[in-house]
């Protein structure tokens, strides 16, 4: 255990971890700020502060998926910087490997596993082909901004322009 001195007081920042993390836990199960602070003999304006230390942005839950993306790095750290949540991101080879290396129930519960996880988000930037952005358009009835980067079927990995994510992520921001 690790301990610090702050005048009289020793503290145990292992403990304040612990007790940091019963509040974090229990507001994103949904308890609200006045129910935590009840529960764990806090003030609710601790709770409210603690929240305001960490926050990165409020709004929308964000999630960008495509493939084949030629320069998937590139927009992955462009989707790290913008505080995009969930990035999956597959190269034309990595898109390939992903179907080949799975078996049919193995692909099909992967797959269903991934909807269901976009499934929380409130905005979904896709990245696809003309045939493939309709159909995720319908399949979510969460917010689904398409951005078509070929024409289907593509056979290569394509280049997104990191402007085009950007300019998406700022006007939902505002």
């Amino acid at each position: 255990m690790q301990f610090i001195r702050i005048g009289e007081k020793v503290i145990s920042k292992e403990k304040l971890n612990k007790e940091i993390n019963k509040i974090l836990e229990l507001r994103t199960k949904g308890v609200t700020q006045q129910g935590v602070a009840r529960k764990l003999g806090v003030e609710r304006t601790f709770v409210s502060r603690l929240e305001s230390l960490g926050e990165i942005r409020k709004g929308n839950k964000i999630a960008l998926i495509g493939f084949p993306i030629k320069n998937k790095e590139e927009i992955t750290l462009l989707a790290e910087k913008l505080g995009i949540e969930y990035v999956l991101l597959l190269t034309q080879k990595e898109r390939f490997e992903f179907i080949e290396k799975k078996g049919k129930n193995e692909l099909f519960d992967e797959v269903m596993k991934i909807i269901v996880n976009l499934a929380d988000f409130d905005l979904i930037i896709f990245l696809g082909s003309d045939m493939r952005v309709p159909i995720v358009e319908k399949i979510f009835s969460v917010q689904v901004i398409g951005i078509v980067i070929g024409h289907s079927p593509i056979k290569e990995s394509k280049y997104v322009n990191p402007e085009k994510i950007i300019e998406i992520v700022r006007q939902i921001k505002n």
